[in-house]
């Protein structure tokens, strides 16, 4: 076990294998009683939005220290290569991080915080598309021991931020104190998880460093006011409601000075975690409208309030005008404010604020804004409401409501108690007229088209205007949707659902609006009046209820597939068919894992401008389009399908009507996908018996024919006893791995290697007894499924016994005496030989060289060569040029030989030779097994003996005043190839005298000694000598050669001593010279030395004839041009 980590994320017991280290860490659990550490951090997966923030909290608990801060990593594993992890970021060392994180980090995009001192938080402030994949948190052990858990992983899910927001307010807004204000907010998103949505209206005022909030629509659909606004929300003068899915309407009744500055919308998009926790994963504001209100000064004052309401006339015919006059009586009234109201039973139909800002009910808007429906102020105590033309359903009793309003020292105001005038009864009768109206009463459109509505008009007498009203089933009246008035100008209100009306015939009006969806349903009325020079003369309405066909009702979405049930390597085609859509849309494919209900992954999506993002591998997949009627086919293609392919397939489409997502899903359709049968099989070595500390090498052969694609992942074991332990693995892609539990050094004498076939060889060094099992080769084959995916068939396991046996000691070596004769300067050879024993690769053996001169019983070592290799000359005394000129060598297995080079006279004596026997034990000491000493060698050097032999020949010669004569010296037979010679000519008048020497040259080429007399000396060749002289004097002249041989201990040496036969000359005065011998001497002196002449002769005409015409100087021949070469003169 490790105490520290060395800068590598190492969880996944590096950090793949999670099953056998959740085994291994629940057996530890199970001996030890229960974990202590436990690492935890949040339940993946989190969805998150490209660019928004990440934050996992990661906690530790269970050290025996609790108050110490832990040091914390974090890695990341995409899921391109799950099992490779990259570094991030670290608390301990800053140089944590790879290249690709590290100025992230130093930017403080990522930061890894401590909360606590067994907290931290990890957060990346900017999510990129990469960041997608699982994040892993580990704590480094300080404690000595392993207990528990030490990581935790996270899965993050990164997608697309779809969520928009749209305001129709103007930049710009200027309201006096007290009239109304109403804006609309768009808000939607197209997230295909499922998501909840938050809106929220904000004020900005000028000074304040953030927004206050005004109201806001929470994601779980409760309102909540912001601070300073409760009061008016409670009162029902701040309202916000959501109209259909994605319009919110703020309504703020009467405005107050204080409400003045920036107005903006936000909205924020929500996702539940696993933990039920909600966050928020994406947020955005509308465009700001700078808002004003203007202030109106006032006097306080109080006194009693009373309403008249007066009517002109009370009865009256259809078309004509009413009008509603309410009286305020009052104390100071000049200098008070009212609110005043008129109300038909219990509806309140117009309102003037203290400020006099009108508000006018929803089901008369569309006649305020025509004109028919006025109110003012029209003097100091009268507020009058002018209804023309009027309508028989105006007819019922009014009522004038009058509040005192109170403006306090902040310009807002204060309502008082409320004072109802009394009921008037007004009586509207109808008028005969020839206008009428016909359209149909029932339509019925489906979401997402056109609805056009026909409004026929009967009895045209004058000009005609059209207002178009639409009232939802939820709603009390109607409201506008738009009008066209008597001069043709297209009247819509500022806020609403976008339409158009036209008059494409004098008689005919039509409505049309594009996109329906489930909000447009409801009824719609047409009403027409007739004008003449100005006025309003009569109105007619006709209704129409309108019923939208919701677009699941007419829409299908089915998936299909084929082949869906497939083997690794198939390829699998998904059809999703869309029949019914006439729309733009935007269609997804996702992917939901076996075994997992909130892992949704996506596969792609297409957009209506045919543009694609692949949000998973794209060489997986493939995507085609088929048009067919009524509908669209869409094709997933998965190549070479795998276990990561495999799930719930389901595809999802989106259509936007006005600017709101519509999403419908397809049924969800399984991909199964199945493994594929192995064919491997394996032909292993057979049992093997092997010598202890020899290497042994396994193999396990591949049989079976292998794909093109083909790679295999190899797993030694070694079974002894029923207990396996794992040797090493090589992984498909050739990297090795020693099994966790193995002795390091055990690592070090085992390797894996691979060879033709394919053969999986383990090589074991030095084999110790301990080794002796069963080992077991798994093969397991890996086929490629797509450019990036392999996939594992099932192990195939082949098992090889091996048995390890000690060699038997039975060395035996050769004990004969033996001699042995040499001449001084060869080279001698020595032999000792192994007659029997092991001869094992473990076996090692020493070798030991002894030397005796004179007493055979005290031998010295010469030279040592140890059973490591390691060679080693002893010092000894007087042996130091012997042991210089020796060497050794092993010519065979068991041959051990001893080389003498340049052998001297006293190298002479005896000679023996030591082996000693090693072998490793399985502690890896080296241990010795026997010990053995050959026969002695006894050895004679022998030098060069006495052989010189000189030519005996007595001549007489009969010379004559200055007559030259020859002595010649030749030797015949020499003791040694290198001798040398010193030659010495006498004269000596008879056998009576002394010998008195004539001319003398030395053995190494000198002319030590030269009477003076006139002669000359010649050698001819090199056991040749001669010397020519002149002499009066008559008697025996003779040569005497001593021999000198070089002696390797002693250098020049004189051997031999020989003397030549007489020359016998006898002086004559004026006589010739004749010489007294046998012609067959003469013969043999003469011959030998034309012969010689003619082969000097030779070889001139032969280098003369090679010379081209440039004649170069050449040596001279004569013995005067070569000086002698001196050599060292040593004493006999």
């Amino acid at each position: 076990m490790f105490s520290e980590f060395d800068g590598r994320c190492c969880s996944r017991m590096d950090c793949s294998r999670l099953t056998p280290y959740f085994l291994l860490c629940l057996g530890f659990f199970l001996h030890s009683g229960g974990a202590q550490v436990l690492t935890e951090s949040q339940w993946g997966p989190l969805y998150r939005t490209l660019g928004s923030r990440l934050s996992i909290t990661c906690n530790v608990s269970g050290f025996s220290s609790h108050s110490a801060t832990k040091k914390f990593q974090f890695c990341f594993f995409s899921p391109s290569n799950p099992s490779t992890p990259l570094n991030i970021i670290s608390t301990s060392n800053k140089n944590f991080g790879y290249a690709m994180y590290s100025g992230r980090v130093q930017t403080g995009d990522i930061k890894l915080t401590h909360a606590s001192p067994n907290s931290v938080v990890f957060e990346m402030q900017s999510l990129q598309r990469g960041d997608e994949g699982e994040f892993e948190c580990l704590v480094l052990n300080s404690e000595s021991v392993y207990n528990g858990i030490y990581s935790s992983i996270t899965a993050v899910k990164v997608i697309d931020n779809s969520l928009s927001v749209s305001s129709t307010a103007s930049a710009v807004l200027s309201h006096n104190e007290g009239e109304a204000l109403t804006l609309s907010c768009q808000a939607s998103s197209n997230t295909l998880q499922h998501t909840h949505l938050s809106l929220g209206w904000y004020l900005h005022k000028s000074g304040e460093d953030a927004a206050r909030p005004i109201v806001s629509l929470n994601r779980d659909f409760t309102l909540t006011a912001g601070r300073g606004f409760e009061g008016r929300h409670r009162t029902g003068l701040i309202r916000l409601d959501k109209v259909g899915e994605a319009t919110y309407k703020l309504e703020m009744a009467k405005l107050e000075v204080s409400d003045q500055g920036e107005i903006y919308c936000r909205a924020e998009e929500w996702i539940q975690d696993p933990d039920r926790s909600w966050y928020s994963i994406a947020q955005k504001d509308s465009a700001r409208s700078n808002l004003t209100v203007k202030a109106r000064e006032v006097r306080p004052g109080s006194s009693a309030v009373t309403a008249m309401l007066s009517v002109q006339p009370s009865s009256l015919q259809e078309g004509q005008e009413l009008s509603l006059t309410c009286s305020i009586d009052a104390l100071n009234q000049d200098q008070r404010f009212f609110s005043v109201a008129w109300l038909r039973g219990d509806v309140e139909l117009a309102r003037i604020g203290p400020t006099g800002i009108l508000s006018v009910g929803p089901e008369h808007s569309g006649r305020e804004k025509d004109g028919d429906f006025r109110a003012a102020r029209v003097a100091t105590r009268d507020y009058r409401l002018t209804l023309q033309p009027v309508r028989t359903e105006d007819q019922g009793a009014y009522v004038c409501r009058v509040w005192p309003q109170e403006r306090g020292q902040d310009g807002a105001f204060e309502q008082g108690e409320a004072q109802d005038s009394d009921s008037v009864q007004v009586t509207i009768s109808a008028t005969e007229s020839g206008l009428s109206l016909e359209m149909a009463s029932a339509v019925s459109v489906k979401e997402g088209d056109c609805l056009r509505l026909t409004c026929t008009v009967r009895g045209i007498k004058g000009q005609l205007s059209v207002a178009w009203q639409r009232k939802s089933p939820h709603a009390a009246g109607f409201t506008s949707v738009v009008a066209l008035n008597q001069e043709g100008v297209l009247e819509a209100p500022p806020t609403g659902r976008s339409a158009s009306a036209a008059r494409p015939a004098a008689d005919t009006f039509t409505l049309e609006l594009e996109e329906v969806t489930a909000e447009d349903s409801g009824v719609y009325q047409c009403v027409v009046s007739e004008w003449k020079t100005n006025s309003k003369t009569t109105s007619q309405s006709q209704t129409a209820t309108v019923t939208v066909v919701p677009m699941e009702s007419f829409v299908t979405l089915g998936l299909i597939g084929r082949n869906s049930m497939a083997t690794v390597g198939d390829s699998v085609e998904l059809m999703c068919r869309v029949r019914g859509l006439n729309l733009p849309m935007t269609l997804s494919w996702t992917l939901q894992r076996y075994g997992s209900s909130l892992d949704l992954d996506n596969v792609l999506t297409m957009y209506s401008d045919g543009s694609i993002i692949w949000a998973r591998e794209q060489h997986s997949y493939q995507l085609r389009v088929q048009k067919i009627p009524n509908g669209l086919y869409h094709y997933l293609v998965i190549n070479g399908v795998s276990q990561r392919e495999a799930g719930r397939y389901q595809c999802h489409v989106v259509v936007s009507l006005k600017n709101v997502p519509k999403k419908l899903e397809s049924n969800l359709l399984a991909v199964i996908v199945h493994n594929p049968v192995s064919m491997l099989s394996l032909r292993p070595d057979p049992s093997l018996r092997r010598h202890v500390n020899t290497d042994v090498e396994m193999r396990c052969t591949v049989t079976s024919e292998p794909s093109a694609t083909s790679r295999y992942s190899v797993t030694w074991l070694l079974v002894q006893q029923a207990e396996k332990l794992t040797l090493l693995t090589t992984d498909q892609d050739g990297l090795v791995t020693f099994g966790s539990t193995l002795d390091p050094s055990y690592r070090k004498r085992i390797s894996a290697r691979r060879s033709e076939g394919p053969t999986f060889q383990l090589s074991l060094r030095q084999a110790q007894t301990s080794d002796r099992g069963s080992y077991v080769c798994e093969v397991a084959e890996w086929l490629q499924v797509s450019k990036s995916q392999w996939y594992q068939l099932s192990p195939v396991i082949e098992t090889i016994q091996l048995t390890l046996t000690v060699p038997a000691n039975d060395l035996r070596v050769n004990l004969t005496q033996r001699s042995l004769a040499a001449s001084e300067g060869d080279e001698v050879k020595l032999e000792c030989n192994i007659i029997t024993g092991a001869f094992a690769p473990s076996l090692f053996y020493a070798v030991s060289w002894l030397y005796s001169r004179d007493d055979p019983a005290e031998p010295k070592a010469l030279v040592e060569l140890d059973h490591t290799g390691l060679l080693k000359y002893p010092q000894v005394r007087g042996l130091e040029g012997l042991q210089g000129r020796l060497r050794l060598s092993r010519p065979t297995q068991s041959s051990f030989r001893l080389h003498i080079q340049r052998s001297h006279e006293e190298d002479g004596g005896t000679y023996k030779c030591m082996i000693k026997q090693f072998h490793l034990d399985n502690k890896g000491q080296w241990q010795q097994k026997a010990s053995e000493s050959a026969g002695p060698v006894v050895l004679t050097v022998k030098v060069p003996g006495k052989n010189l032999s000189v030519l005996q020949e007595e001549v007489v010669l009969n010379v004559s005043a200055s007559q030259k004569f020859t002595v010649p010296c030749q030797i015949t037979r020499q003791s040694s190839a290198g001798s040398e010679f010193q030659v010495t000519w006498f004269f000596q008048k008879d056998t009576k005298f002394e010998q008195e020497p004539i001319f003398k040259v030395g053995w190494n080429s000198t002319l030590p000694f030269w009477n003076g007399n006139e002669l000359r000396f010649s050698r001819p060749s090199p056991e040749q000598f001669s010397l020519t002289l002149v002499t009066e004097k008559s008697g025996l002249y003779f040569c005497e050669v001593e021999e000198w041989v070089p002696s390797l201990s002693h250098g020049w040496r004189k051997v031999a001593i020989e003397r030549s036969g007489n020359y016998n000359i006898i002086y004559t005065e004026g006589g010739n010279a004749e010489p007294q011998c046998q012609s067959s001497t003469f013969l043999g002196i003469l011959i030998p030395i034309t012969l010689l002449l003619l082969f000097v002769i030779f070889l001139l005409v032969l280098k003369l004839c090679r010379s081209k015409g440039v004649k170069k100087p050449q040596p001279s021949l004569w013995t005067e041009q070569h000086p002698l070469n001196s050599k060292p003169s040593v004493d006999s």
